[in-house]
């Protein structure tokens, strides 16, 4: 570096690279000045000044120098490896690598390059050149420890384990009979785990035990060394030893539920489905009752019985676990218990069992087989478990009469409220559940879970700008909306840009959306400081799994939530495209001019009080020469995303990573379905049509795209190309392997569709809707079969009430088939008649018992502060018909 230039620039030049090595840019940029004073074609120099301005947030000028800096030297490796880092500090990984490879034709034996590039391709996935560099790395200086272990971990991401045992035993046999010394044993012993554990990998499960026998005393995590050996002795089938390591395990740990899973193992007890002969239920329940006797106070060997024992054994199990818990008041019973209701017969049992010790308490204050009074609190939480109870069940009236009885025996419990606004959303009467939501946060300002939970209630019932001015309460000052993407705060994001979507708001959704993809994409990119630090620090395990886990991080729930609804909004958009710029302007921009004006006097107000205290000499500027402006959201309202010019070409980037990571998932088949049907993709959307019928070939929605695409290609035209005619061969070949349509016609098909699903609601809104797709002229017909639905009682044991078949928002998307699809406004309207009366507290069905029927919110005139005080804004919610007073009179009415 820097030997072309005389000692004194050369001695400059190595300033430089140690400024901002050491991050202290201005005297880097002096230095460099100095140099260029006397040497202005100076390639490397110039380089070096480049990567510097980078730092300090100057990229434009950083390109401009690099580039100058390589044009004017070549073959110099500096060069190369600085435009390398640019492109590296800007995510160009790809181009990136082509620099370090260029800078190695000039250099190739170049460390700091070689770490570079390892580096990079690790990021990149690039195992096959991950391998070689580190191999190369591990050449030039095999008396580094992080060269042998990082040719290992590259070996074993490259499925080559074996070879990975060999370079880790390779490396141990360089070390001294004393190794390591106290400050290195934890990375030693993580090295040693991580070794056992690839040869558990491979297969060679008797040599990992011998070696962990061998090499126990150098292993300091001895709680994974204990779980380590009794994987291994399982695998073995040394059952006996197993299930005595597990016991121990146990002493050291009773409520890990991993280590009875692994104890019934042993006993040959273990079923992945759950489901156990009445021969293996007895053992199980010996078992148990065995180790309750030894771990008294543990509650896992109290819960786990509840999941296989049945009858009369279940009922008192469940009432030796239940008493103690509803006396102490453990508010999460019910969502611990939850996962039973899946079990038939379970939540009968349930029912009754709550209601007796409810009978009991109220009677004479004291459960049935006891003689001393319980608390008053028992009877609290009992009616607490019933209301969620009957919530599960879809009995709305019982579960808000039992918790409106809590509610008056104890009103200062604040998880009384929330889950009265949960049964209120459950219901669908989602203006009175974020009311209800908003009451418990008032009570409690400090918590942020259930400031977090009011807020999501406002979103679901498409109160933004109340949710916005709640959420932010926990951020920090500032710009704090823009805090709260800061904190990757996806719920929140991800429930907004629903909202907006169901607004008709699309610019906004799509900026919510699209601000979930982007912290995937950031998580994605936080890894890289990993590829380092974990070799260094020896956390070999935890790091192969984080890389595993960032394989699959884009097949997480929430990325599927945020992809789909931006593909979504793309369709809407193509559907309804805007006609030109100047409408897609008067469109987006009118109503939120004054919002914008508002926003802009803000900002101009907080940047001069800024000014104002920290001078103007050192405003915005560190002493590293890096600034700390944040930079201003150019389309905060999404106006630039409606502007596209081919919405399906943005859909189908999302729709490939859903494809990709989402194959298993139906709601990605269909959207797939969708943007090629209307992308006239004919093979794409039979693919579509072919993998829905693969996962579920009963869904409704699966039916509707096996009909609908049929009917599309049978009224297309002749083909007349060769490519319309290959087209044609394929769907002329597959079409007798759909067994829906073998000798059959479409309408045929569908009424075949009915019969096999005549008791579902859904099912025979599908077929109604391709009835009248098919044939135009029977719409009557379609309609008829719809209001020919009946909504039985789902057959149960319970004590109160009934169960009726139909869910809320099934018949919220019937409503809408009839209103907008079928444009039948009388039968939409006899339909939200008599939904009304299934839903009497859904706002949407203008159920008699909502608060948009009841109406008394709207002549409430107190309003809620935000912050609890008197002086704090205003919490007002126009056009809702309602406003929170922080005061439970106005939901007194909504009692039974």
């Amino acid at each position: 570096m820097g030997a072309s230039l005389p000692p004194k620039e050369a001695n400059l030049f190595k300033l430089i690279v140690k400024s901002y090595e050491t991050k202290q840019y201005k005297k880097g940029l002096k230095a460099a000045d100095a140099i260029l004073k006397k040497f202005p074609d100076h390639g490397e120099t110039l380089s070096m000044k480049g990567l510097t301005l980078n730092c300090m947030d100057r990229k434009s000028e950083a390109y401009e120098l690099v580039r100058l800096g390589l044009k004017n030297d070549v073959k110099s490796h500096v060069c190369w490896h600085v435009y390398g880092l640019l492109y590296r500090s800007d995510r160009e990984y790809r181009e990136a690598i082509k620099c370090y490879r260029n800078a190695l034709r000039i250099d190739p034996d170049n460390i700091e390059i070689l770490r570079d590039l390892s580096l990079l391709q690790a990021q990149m996935r690039d195992l096959t050149g991950f391998v070689e560099t580190r191999q190369q790395l591990l050449t030039l200086k095999p008396n580094h420890r992080m060269n042998w272990i990082g040719f290992a971990v590259a070996n074993h991401l490259c499925s080559n384990v074996a070879k990975a045992v060999e370079i880790l035993e390779a490396y141990e046999g360089t070390l001294e009979d004393d190794y390591p010394p106290d400050n290195e044993r934890c990375e030693h012993g993580e090295m040693l785990l991580y070794k056992i554990s690839l040869l558990e990998e491979c297969g060679f499960l008797e040599r990992a035990l011998e070696e962990l026998h061998k090499k126990e005393s150098k292993i300091v995590d001895k709680l994974t060394s204990k779980e380590q050996e009794v994987s291994l002795l399982v695998k073995l089938g040394r059952l006996e030893e197993g299930a005595n390591h597990y016991k121990a395990l146990l002493a050291m740990n009773p409520d890990n539920y991993r280590y009875y899973e692994g104890l019934q193992k042993c006993f040959g007890l273990y079923s992945e489905n759950g489901k156990y002969s009445s021969d293996k239920i007895d053992r199980l329940d010996a078992l148990y009752k065995l180790l309750a006797e030894q771990f008294t106070w543990s509650s896992a060997v109290k819960r786990i019985p509840l999941d296989f024992l049945q009858g009369d054994k279940f009922c008192a199990a469940a009432t030796n676990y239940i008493k103690p818990l509803l006396t102490k008041g453990v508010p999460s019973l019910f969502s611990d218990l939850s996962p039973l209701y899946d079990q038939p017969g379970k939540a009968d049992i349930l029912e009754q069992l709550i209601l007796e010790l409810e009978h009991s308490i109220s009677g004479d204050g004291r459960y049935p087989d006891r003689t001393e009074k319980e608390p008053p609190s028992t009877l609290l939480w009992i009616l607490f478990f019933l209301a969620q109870h009957y919530d599960r069940r879809g009995q709305y009236d019982i579960a808000l009469s039992k918790i409106d009885e809590a509610i008056q025996h104890t009103p200062t419990v604040i998880d009384l409220y929330s889950v009265k606004s949960r049964i209120l959303k459950h219901a669908g009467d989602l203006v009175a559940a974020a009311s209800l939501a908003d009451e418990a946060r008032c009570m409690d300002l400090a918590d942020r879970y259930i400031n977090s939970e009011s807020v999501k209630r406002m979103l679901q019932a498409d109160q933004v700008a109340l949710a916005e001015k709640i959420a932010v309460l926990f951020t920090k000052d500032g710009d704090q909306h823009n805090n709260l993407h800061d904190m990757q705060c996806m719920w929140y994001e991800l429930a907004s840009g629903e909202s907006y979507f169901r607004q008709g708001d699309l610019g906004r959704a799509l900026k919510k959306f699209l601000a979930v993809e982007k912290h995937y994409a950031d998580i994605t990119e936080d890894q890289f400081d990993f590829h380092s630090y974990c070799l260094r620090k020896m956390t070999l395990r935890a790091y192969v799994d984080m890389l595993r886990f960032q394989d699959r991080l884009h097949s997480h729930a929430y990325f599927h939530k945020a992809a789909a609804g931006a593909i979504r909004c793309y369709l809407k958009l193509y559907d309804s495209p805007l006609n030109s710029p100047a409408e897609v302007e008067d469109n987006t921009s009118k109503a939120t001019q004054k919002k914008k004006m508002k926003k802009q006097r803000k900002a101009e107000r907080a940047k001069k009080a800024e000014e104002k205290n920290e001078g103007s000499s050192a405003s915005g500027t560190s002493k590293s020469g890096r600034r700390h402006i944040k930079p201003v959201d150019p389309d905060p309202y999404g106006e630039k995303l409606l502007k596209t010019d081919d919405p399906l070409s943005e859909a189908t980037k999302y729709l490939k990573l859903l494809q990709k990571n989402s194959p298993d998932s139906l709601e990605t088949h269909l959207l797939s379905f969708e943007v090629n049907m209307r992308k006239q993709k004919i093979l794409l959307a039979f693919q579509a049509v072919k993998q829905l019928l693969r996962l579920d070939a009963d869904n409704p929605d699966s039916h509707c795209c096996l009909i609908k695409f049929f009917h599309k290609v049978s009224s297309m035209s002749a083909p007349v190309s060769d490519a319309e005619k290959l087209v044609w061969s394929v769907l002329e070949a597959e079409r007798p392997s759909i067994s829906q349509l073998q000798e059959k016609t479409l309408n045929e098909a569908n009424k075949i569709f009915l019969g096999n699903h005549e008791d579902s609601l859904m099912h025979r809104a599908a077929v109604a809707e391709m009835l009248y797709t098919l044939d135009p002229t029977r719409k009557l017909e379609a309609v008829k079969i719809i209001e020919d639905s009946s909504n039985k009682v789902v057959p149960t044991n319970g004590a109160l009430g009934s169960v009726m078949e139909w869910k809320l928002k099934d018949c919220i998307a019937v409503h809408k088939l009839l209103d907008n699809v079928l444009i039948d406004t009388d039968a939409a309207l006899r339909w939200k008649v008599r939904c009304a009366e299934y839903f009497p507290y859904s706002i949407y069905f203008e159920g008699s018992r909502s608060s948009a029927v009841n109406n008394f919110l709207n002549n409430l005139d107190t309003e809620t502060p935000l912050n609890g005080g008197a002086n704090g804004p205003d919490i007002i919610q126009s056009g809702n018909a309602f406003t929170s007073n922080g005061k439970l009179e106005a939901f007194k009415n909504l009692k039974i």
